[in-house]
């Protein structure tokens, strides 16, 4: 028997979609220690049998691995924690990796999580989820090629996509001392499926300004205070991230909730406020403890009424863990 721990995700921005270049896509995001999602699996004699919530996506992955290596032995899992999905932290493909990452260390085969993403479809648009899940920390992943016979003809999200994981340009160690306060608001509407579709049809192209300007932020900015370990000057690049690209679309999107909380904790002392993928996930990082608790209390009070999730937490730089239990 195996245990997997896997960590979840920042989705900062997505870079190009616009594909002047012919290439599309790219993304920035970073891979966090909680929330978490923690399976529990064995082989069986035949069989797949999987207990606790969401078990539908866990069963399509175990199928799609099983059959993908001739697998004969049976699969029990068991889905001890989790947190929820469609709410910006990559729940889909950290619980479709870790019941494959899971299956196939049972079997002692060795892949990488890049191969399992193919397998299981996950990483067609972004690729920091499935880089969050293998290394961990600060990620800035290439995109895909666009054009014809290229691996991507059209805007998609990674759901709808068919598209390979693309490969990581930039991996960061994250931190430690830094603090993520994350709060998870309780949405009307999650953004997902074929209204995700629609939204990516609709607003693409982005202008090729706009990507030019997001990608001087991440490469000036947003990356050197990274190294320097400068808080201030990263949170003013997050800052500005916000208002650029496609993630102006989807900070716009968001309900009058969920901006009055963004207000709420720049008010209380964040350095910046940044939406998760299409959110309602928010989060902000501080560097010390006083701080990130006065902001989640002030967070903890706008979602008393409306229910919700705050947490502090921090960069998970190692990615997926993996523990022998017998």
């Amino acid at each position: 028997m195996i245990r997997v721990k896997t960590p979840s995700r920042l989705h900062i921005t997505l870079i190009d979609l616009n594909g002047k270049l012919g290439r599309i896509d790219g993304g920035v995001g970073i891979a966090l220690e909680e929330p978490s999602i923690v399976l529990e699996a064995e082989l069986i004699d035949n069989g797949i049998k999987v207990e606790g919530d969401d078990s539908g996506r866990a069963l399509e992955a175990a199928k799609r691995v099983l059959k993908a290596y001739n697998l004969k032995r049976g699969l029990h899992l068991r889905i001890l924690q989790k947190y929820d999905e469609h709410v910006g932290l990559g729940f889909g493909t950290q619980l479709s990796l870790g019941t494959a990452f899971a299956i196939t260390n049972l079997h002692g085969i060795s892949v990488s999580p890049r191969r399992l993403a193919k397998i299981v479809g996950r990483g067609g648009t972004s690729g920091i989820g499935v880089a969050a899940f293998e290394f961990g920390g600060f990620i800035v992943d290439g995109g895909h090629t666009f054009g014809v016979n290229k691996q991507k003809q059209s805007f998609l999200p990674s759901s709808a996509s068919k598209a390979p994981p693309p490969p990581v340009v930039s991996r960061l160690d994250f931190p430690e001392d830094w603090l993520a306060i994350l709060v998870i608001p309780r949405a009307r509407q999650r953004i997902h499926g074929s209204l995700e579709v629609e939204l990516f049809s609709k607003y693409c192209p982005i202008p090729i300004d706009e990507v030019q300007a997001l990608s001087h932020i991440i490469l000036m900015k947003l990356l050197p205070s990274l190294v320097e370990k400068d808080i201030v000057e990263f949170g003013d690049a997050i800052s500005k991230i916000q208002n650029v690209g496609f993630k102006k679309i989807e900070l716009n999107l968001q309900s009058d909730e969920v901006k009055k909380i963004m207000k709420t904790m720049a008010e209380a002392g964040a350095y910046s406020v940044g939406l998760s993928s299409f959110g309602p996930a928010l989060y902000a990082f501080v560097d010390s403890e006083k701080k990130a608790s006065t902001i989640a209390k002030a967070a903890e009070d706008d979602v008393k009424e409306k229910g919700g999730r705050v947490l502090i937490t921090k960069a998970n730089n190692k990615g997926v863990k993996l523990s022998k239990l017998s």
